[in-house]
């Protein structure tokens, strides 16, 4: 049985060279995406602000409503192998050795 693709979102802006590589991230993994251009508009500048809870930088990413966070934490999460869980690329987790384990609990990986 096919897993259903997630939905995520990219909140993004003209001129934003992080923005970009997010999309082209995803572009690559072949997800799609519904990109949502911050304005001028306050009633979007305000929807912005009410879903990522206040974030001062873009892109902001979520998979399945989960915020994911900008693309540094995008980048985090594929190093830590749980982007393609996220994303139903694959079926459970990656196991962690101890040290990941612990690395992991100081904010290391």
């Amino acid at each position: 049985m096919k897993q259903q693709s997630p939905e995520v979102v990219i909140w993004t802006n003209r001129g934003c060279p992080a923005c970009v590589r997010a999309k082209s991230f995803f572009d690559s993994k072949k997800i799609n995406y519904n990109e949502k251009k911050l304005s001028s508009s306050p009633s979007i500048q305000r929807a912005f602000a009410i879903a990522t809870k206040g974030a001062k930088s873009i892109p902001q990413i979520f998979i399945d409503g989960e915020h994911i966070g900008g693309f540094d934490d995008l980048q985090n999460l594929q190093k830590r192998g749980e982007l393609d869980y996220k994303l139903g690329l694959v079926s459970e987790l990656p196991k962690l050795s101890i040290g990941d384990k612990i690395k992991r609990v100081f904010g290391i990986i």
